[in-house]
Parts: structure tokens; sequence; C-alpha cells
């Protein structure tokens, strides 16, 4: 499925597009090609590390949301291995925006819980864009326990636009559901690692964020609304969104400077969207590095970490 290039990246794909047409012409017509394309591979380098160098907030907004980012699927296939699906929550039904299941990192048993976004029309209304309802949440946390029983580490992928807000969603409990999470999550006696891969939006991002340690990939945001939301709310027009996305800190940059999160997991130049392996590959060596300094501490060492963490939140002296 072709993408539309987002408009700040059309002068990437225009020389990408000059790029194809040169290596598309015979040697025989231009015997000095191959320095053609040479310089026009180095010319894109240097146009895609400009423009990524120099994102406005609201512009990283749109690259955490580009639909041909890697989703939690795709790190499990690419991180984790013998991976096996558990589902359901044992009180309603399954949710797909939450996919969660056992496996093996570099060999050690873990647990590992993710929000899943669809590709296609069809995949998303089945993965309801990747907004959970109270069952997906349940889910995560019946899991969590299973994990904290068995004394598992627990690797958690962020990528949402927030919790589902339907009725139905409501009806079943939906902020009981996140305030259960957020309450059983401070308490876990096991290492866990949250990395916000694309979009944390709100409470259903903070709902399996609660890591001992919390990354972000470099281009992802995370914040206790949409910029459409908050935008709406504050001037009562959607239209605000750039301001909003200023104002709100969202940022991987922001958030590091203000001890929000432990790590910036640099992606490639261009954005994750555009070289999964790479990106896999960074991930996978900060997961390593955390997952082995956490495993040094003890259970009750780990909850106060967690604890110590969230706490001095939001703490700050002039």
């Amino acid at each position: 499925m072709a993408i539309q290039p987002l408009e700040f990246e059309v002068p990437i794909y225009e020389l990408e597009k000059k790029l194809e047409e040169l290596k598309g012409i015979s040697e025989l017509v231009d015997k000095d090609i191959e320095n053609k394309i040479y310089k026009l591979e180095e010319r894109i380098q240097k146009v895609k590390s400009n423009i990524y160098r120099n994102l406005s907030p609201s512009q990283k907004v749109l690259v955490a949301r580009h639909p041909n980012r890697p989703y939690t699927l795709d790190y499990i296939g690419a991180i984790f291995e013998d991976f096996v699906e558990l589902h359901g929550d044992r009180l309603y039904m399954d949710d797909p925006a939450i996919v969660a299941g056992i496996g093996k990192f570099d060999g050690e048993p873990c647990m590992i819980v993710g929000h899943q976004k669809g590709r296609n029309t069809k995949e998303n209304i089945y993965r309801n864009f990747g907004m959970p309802n109270p069952e997906g949440y349940r889910k995560a946390l019946r899991l969590f326990k299973m994990a904290e029983k068995f004394n598992r580490p627990i690797f958690t992928f962020v990528d949402t636009p927030g919790a589902y807000p339907g009725i139905g969603a409501e009806e079943r409990g939906q902020a009981e559901a996140i305030a259960r999470n957020l309450l059983e999550m401070a308490g876990l006696k096991v290492p866990m690692i949250t990395v916000i891969t694309g979009e944390g939006g709100s409470g259903g991002a903070l709902a399996i964020a609660m890591g001992n340690k919390v990354l972000m990939l470099e281009h992802s945001i995370y914040a206790v609304i949409s910029p459409e939301g908050c935008a709406s709310i504050l001037w009562k027009d959607a239209s605000y969104s750039k301001r909003a996305a200023e104002a709100l800190k969202l940022t991987a940059q922001d958030l590091k400077s203000l001890n929000i999160i432990d790590e910036i997991i640099k992606e490639p130049v261009g954005g994750a969207h555009r070289d999964h392996e790479t990106t896999f590959s960074n991930v996978k060596k900060a997961l390593k590095k955390y997952f082995n300094e956490l495993k040094q501490y003890s259970s009750d060492e780990l909850f106060e970490m967690r604890y110590q963490k969230f706490r001095s939140m939001g703490v700050f002296s002039e």
C-alpha cells in the first residue's frame, strides 16, 4: 500500500524518485552514471538529516503516527524468541488492541505487552485503531501479575492515541481499569521496561507504561492529551493543534529534559518508518542494556526504584 509522504518529506521523496530514474538508466547511455548516483545518494542523506534534525513538535506528532512505523508485533518478531500470545481478561472478552504473551529475550523467559494498530482499514477496525477497551487493560494486568508470580521480567511497547472513549468502554469501567493497572504496576516486584514506540496518548498509554525504565524512540511522542484534544479544550478549535503541540512538551527531547523518561533511542535518519531493521537493532540494544542493569536489583529494590521514579515527577526547585 503506497503511503503519501508527509508534507515536509516531499523534498526527500522527489530526490528519491530522481535516484530511481537514474538507476534505471543503462551505463551505455551515460558512463558517469555511477558518480551521479553516488552524489545524489549523498544529497538525499543530507536533506533527510537536515529535515529530521529540525522537526517541530507538530511534525514529530505526524512522524509518531506514521502508518509505516513498526508496531508491537513487529518488535516481538524481531527482538524476542518463542512468543506465544495469550488472550482474554477472564472477565469479558479478548481485546485485540493490546497484544500480550510470553516469550524469551536473549534466551531468558519474559512477558511482553503492547498496543497494536493495524496497517489497513480492516486491521484497524479489528484492532480498534490501537485504542484499548477495559478488557485490554485487564488482560495486561492479568499477565503483569502472572509475570510477577513466576518472576519474569516485563517489556511493554506503547503506541496508542488513548484509551477507547466509547459508551460501552465507560459502562464496563474504563477509568477503573486504568486506575487499577496504575496501582498494581506501582507495586510490581519484577523488572519492567517500557518503550514508547510511536504515540503515547494519555492514561491509555500510562496504563501499561509504569516501567522501572521508560524509553522513547527519537521521534515518538508522550502526553496527557493529544494536541487536537488540547486545542479543542483550550481554544475551542482543533486547528490550534500546532500551538498545543508546542505547549504540551510531548517530544522525547522535552521529556528527557524533564526527567520523565530515562533514554531516547536513536532512530535511523528519516525516521523508524523508513528503516525497520536499524530501529529493531537500536531498541534491542537499549532493552539489553537496561535489562542487564535491572537484573542486579532485588524485588524490594525494584519496587522502591519504581516508586521513587514516579513519585519525583513534577517536583521542581527554583
